[in-house]
């Protein structure tokens, strides 16, 4: 099932989308949003699938705006230096366990909004990524059993503050800006997908084409990240776990490309959909204290 939040011109609900149309099931009871949709189990998605043969409560997606699936994931928990060609990219030593690092939960992004190039930076990168959704309060998972937990996959674009992020090693100041993760626009139940490590995943900015790989290629993948989180901390339904992002950033180009007003970031995951936001300059009135 592919499932996101929509707005409807009235408040944001939860449907799943059906060809060129998206079927309410917030309208039906099947939660107020995609985190109750989580946590409300199994049941409720054939409950969902129900609802969406039944041909009641559907808009066309022309008549909605897509949000993020998630509007405040309880955790974002990024990865970095996960493809072994972006390893080699920036010259940096693939790392024995997984590097991890946080996106905090107000740099979310709906599908179609703009990114932001900061006030205090100007080296704004791209990062085209599989998310992973939690289904499951779980800790200490092995990663045989890890399938289990996970709820579907999304696409998350990893927007990076470079000089920002390599101030320091733990990351989260340069990944963490307002707007600086995108994603969706929906997300795919796990059973669609099937294998997550099969995936191919492109990013243009604008016409260029800047990454191509698959996802076969994680050298930490899905499973074993699901493991090595779950050993330190509980994960809950509704984390988003982004996988980490293949070669082809602007940091590693020569000379090297940022991100700039005007420009429009779209990543591509096989069989989960297109994430496309355009990129302008920092508004004057964003709100301050």
């Amino acid at each position: 099932m592919r499932l996101a939040t929509f707005l409807d011109g009235q408040r944001p609900r939860v449907g799943a989308v059906d060809g060129d149309s998206i079927v309410d099931l917030t309208t039906a009871g099947l939660g107020a949003d995609m985190t109750a949709l989580i946590e409300a189990g199994p049941e409720a998605l054939a409950r969902a699938a129900e609802i969406v043969g039944g041909g009641d409560g559907r808009s066309t997606l022309a008549e909605v705006e897509i949000l993020s699936p998630i509007a405040q994931p309880p955790k974002i928990l990024a990865v970095g230096l996960n493809y072994a060609d972006h390893v080699a990219e920036t010259g940096r030593d693939a790392p024995i366990v997984p590097m991890i690092f946080n996106k905090q939960s107000t740099s979310i992004c709906n599908p179609g909004d703009p990114i932001h190039v900061p006030r205090a930076s100007h080296m704004v990168d791209w990062e085209g990524e599989l998310g992973v959704v939690i289904g499951k309060r779980c800790r200490h998972v092995p990663a045989e059993k890890a399938a289990g937990v996970i709820f579907g996959y999304t696409i998350v674009n990893d927007v990076s503050v470079r000089d920002w992020q390599h101030r320091v090693p733990t990351f989260t100041m340069g990944k963490s800006w307002d707007t600086h993760c995108p994603l969706g626009p929906v997300i795919v139940t796990a059973d669609e997908i099937g294998n997550p490590h099969r995936l191919e995943l492109k990013t243009w900015v604008n016409d260029d084409l800047r990454q191509s790989s698959n996802t076969k290629h994680l050298i930490f993948d899905c499973y074993t990240l699901v493991e090595h989180l779950s050993t330190a901390f509980t994960l809950e339904p509704g984390d988003v776990i982004s996988t980490g992002t293949p070669s082809g950033v602007g940091a590693a180009m020569d000379p090297q490309v940022w991100l700039v007003n005007g420009d429009t970031v779209r990543i591509e995951i096989q069989d989960i959909g297109t994430l496309s936001n355009p990129v302008i300059d920092e508004p004057e009135d964003t709100p301050l204290f």
